[in-house]
């Protein structure tokens, strides 16, 4: 049963894929002219923490400004609903309202809608990315949070919240519950965060490092970014700052000497030389379009 879910999941994310990119394309709004920010949580995030307490500082949230709220990405969204809406007022926000949005029908509600192009914040809870991607793209739902995002909302995501705002979605790769692999599932996402980044979350925790050289090995035009849990990486166009209790760690493909994925049938026999690896603390700013340290560039020093 699973298996199928997950089937047809992928099955609306092509189509869906193929209506957002056509909406996309009606509109001549760039994201990189957007005037508001991301919030990339890699999950483990807490009502008391400095990245939830980022968002409600920048929403405003404490002083009336709306939030909406998405926990669509669960496996149980309504009492994940409960559970957000609790930690969100926890944090200070006065005015935090979570629809429930488990079908493409319900994220065609134009009342919904209407609903995120009045908030100042949206929120996206954690799960499956693949799911939250096939439910909402191609929707008005989808194009409501990407216009708010252009005309200055703040957008955070918290794990598969976080991973699915990229314009390309890693999923899978890993062992599940039942000691099962699962397929890593490279595909689109919502589209928010370009510069070809892929987001991989609660990322120390989960050892998924190994992960994200796999996919980078794959797509070495990519740059992964691995977020630890209780740590954010807030994008204001092209650069993102680090806060919270981890850190960021990026993997840029685009210095590899040599790399065959293309060829090997086993994990084991990957190969893979001069993959660009860093780490980005508490603090510490990334500029997301050169992959590189603001404090490098600064000082004139580059890769």
């Amino acid at each position: 049963m699973e298996d199928r879910a997950k089937g047809n999941a992928r099955e609306w994310l092509i189509s869906g894929t193929v209506a957002a990119g056509s909406n996309r394309r009606a509109s001549k709004r760039r994201l990189r002219d957007a005037t508001g920010s991301l919030i990339l949580i890699g999950g483990g995030a807490t009502a008391t923490g400095e990245p939830i307490a980022s968002f409600i500082r920048d929403t405003e949230a404490r002083d009336g400004a709306p939030i909406v709220g998405f926990t669509t990405a669960s496996s149980q969204v309504s009492l994940a609903r409960e559970m957000w809406l609790s930690d969100l007022k926890r944090a200070g926000a006065t005015n935090v309202a979570i629809p429930m949005v488990e079908s493409r029908e319900q994220a065609s509600d134009p009342e919904i809608v209407e609903q995120v192009q009045r908030a100042r914040g949206i929120f996206l809870g954690g799960g499956d990315q693949v799911k939250l991607v096939s439910c909402l793209s191609g929707t008005p739902l989808a194009e409501a949070i990407r216009e708010a995002y252009l005309d200055g909302a703040i957008v955070c995501g918290t794990s598969a919240g976080a991973a699915a705002l990229t314009k390309t979605t890693l999923a899978g790769n890993e062992v599940d519950e039942e000691g099962k692999l699962v397929e890593q599932y490279i595909g689109p996402g919502l589209g928010l965060l370009g510069y070809h980044t892929l987001v991989d979350t609660h990322f120390t925790q989960r050892r998924r490092l190994y992960r994200l050289f796999v996919a980078i090995a794959e797509f070495p035009a990519l740059m992964g970014l691995g977020i630890d849990e209780d740590t954010a990486l807030i994008v204001k166009r092209e650069i993102g700052t680090v806060v919270g209790n981890g850190g960021v760690t990026f993997v840029d493909g685009n210095s590899v000497r040599y790399n065959n994925a293309s060829d090997v049938t086993k994990g084991p026999e990957l190969t893979i030389s001069s993959l660009r690896v860093g780490i980005v603390g508490t603090g510490q700013k990334f500029n997301l379009r050169k992959r590189e340290l603001e404090a490098l560039l600064g000082s004139g020093e580059s890769h």
